[in-house]
């Protein structure tokens, strides 16, 4: 039984890859009951977000029935960009899983290096597997691992210190564009918390006007109401594009909410005068084709690669301090799963002790219930005890006996008190059957 930890990221696979096997909402459950049905799959719990989808599960195989289902996800109907992505997974195993989870929930690997809000998203996905009764035990110590690294290192060192995250590099990308910011107007699609971080930075950076769509027309209403914008429902996202200087979309569905002729549309409306369109959502918000169009300006979360090296220049040391708290925490969990894969026989004897007890409690209750004397059903209650509870190790013994192996007693010696004059010597008084 090993921990796995495989997907695909932002390294690893574009954005045109990422999307076929990005998960949200009900997706997620489904998924993890597909996931939790393969063959020696035991636990498992899913990570998507616009970076990354990943699985981390413990299975009794090498993971190749995990990889199999992630590589192979991806919709049929995809056509030509359809089939295998075994070729952009990577794939990590116990330790090395232990080590890649934590790195995730540090922000180490982001795509903004040290970002905040990695570390909820995957408390999320955490709470998902757990509601779905797909995470166990074994599964739920390795996140909750995880959670303790991620918070040492925030408070430890300086990776969280002034954090950068997605929303503010677009809304430092829209500063630095053609868009003056103070004579804009933009247009926020969506009520997530990249949309809600994004809001905040605009109201900082001093937005003009600012519009917020959504598929939930009260959702939008109450980010408006909170950061002074306008409320519009998503299906009347036609009659007030042509508004938007600037646009900014990041939501859950899986089909493209702005097409190339809606934005061909707008921009006749505003006579070409220029759009900035930043697609933050995996799958994408916009269709791809709309970077054709003239006068249009389309980012995606790929290509906020290029703002970033001002922001890895400056945490380089921080993140140097927050691997060396990883490795530690590395260390401990590989100690504490070593210490219960040692305890395992001592949680079996002890539940079998637990039903032993439940059964003899039973029939005492049943016979006291049926009028028999307390005294007699103590008695019995006693006797019965005593013997089911010796009887394997008495028939151990014995065997061990008859073969002349002493290794067996000797550890038991080890284990029992000292033997008085008053103490049944017989071994077979102790072994009935049981």
């Amino acid at each position: 039984m090993s921990l796995f930890a495989l997907g695909i990221n932002h390294q690893t696979a574009p954005v045109a890859l990422r999307e076929r096997v990005a998960f949200a909402g009900e997706a997620v459950a489904a998924a993890l009951a597909e996931l939790r049905r393969l063959p020696g799959v035991r636990e498992v719990a899913l990570l998507s977000t616009c970076n990354r989808t990943e699985v981390y599960a413990i299975a009794d195989d090498d993971g190749t029935a995990l990889a199999d289902w992630l590589a192979t996800h991806p919709d049929r109907d995809a056509g030509a960009a359809g089939g295998s992505l075994h070729a952009y997974l990577y794939r990590h195993r116990d330790e090395a899983a232990a080590r890649h989870l934590f790195r995730v929930a540090t922000g180490l690997d982001s795509l903004v290096l040290g970002e905040p809000q990695i570390l909820g998203q995957v408390k999320q996905a955490w709470a998902t597997a757990r509601g779905a009764g797909t995470l166990g035990g074994e599964l739920d110590r390795v996140f909750q691992h995880a959670f303790v690294t991620a918070k040492r290192a925030r408070s430890e060192t300086r990776i969280g210190t002034s954090p950068v995250s997605v929303a503010s590099l677009a809304v430092r990308l829209a500063q630095e564009s053609f868009a003056r910011l103070s004579e804009s107007a933009v247009l926020l699609i969506g009520a997530g918390e990249t949309i809600e971080l994004a809001a905040r930075h605009l109201v900082q950076a001093k937005v003009k006007r600012l519009l917020v769509a959504n598929r939930t027309y009260g959702h939008a209403q109450d980010l408006a109401a909170r950061h002074g914008g306008i409320a519009l429902p998503l299906d009347e996202l036609d009659r007030h594009l042509f508004l938007a200087d600037v646009v900014l979309s990041a939501t859950a569905s899986r089909e493209p909410l702005l097409t190339r002729p809606q934005v061909s549309a707008a921009l006749e409306a505003r006579k070409h005068r220029p759009m900035l369109l930043m697609d933050l959502a995996v799958p994408r918000d916009i269709a791809a084709d709309v970077a054709e169009l003239r006068d249009v300006f389309l980012y995606t979360v790929d290509d906020l690669e290029r703002t970033l090296d001002d922001n890895r220049r400056g945490r380089r040391e921080a993140a140097g301090d927050a691997e060396a708290i990883i490795d530690l925490q590395v260390t401990r969990y590989g100690e504490a799963r070593a210490a219960s894969s040692r305890l395992a026989p001592v949680r079996r004897l002890r539940a079998h002790g637990e039903a032993i007890r439940g059964d003899a409690l039973a029939r005492a209750r049943q016979q006291l219930a049926a009028g028999r004397s307390p005294d007699a059903v103590l008695e019995q209650l006693a006797h019965g005890l005593t013997n089911r509870l010796l009887h394997l190790p008495t028939a151990a013994l014995r065997e061990a006996a008859l073969r002349g192996d002493d290794v067996l007693a000797d550890r038991l010696d080890q284990l029992l008190p000292p033997l008085d004059d008053t103490s049944p010597l017989d071994a077979d008084a102790a072994d009935p059957a049981p």
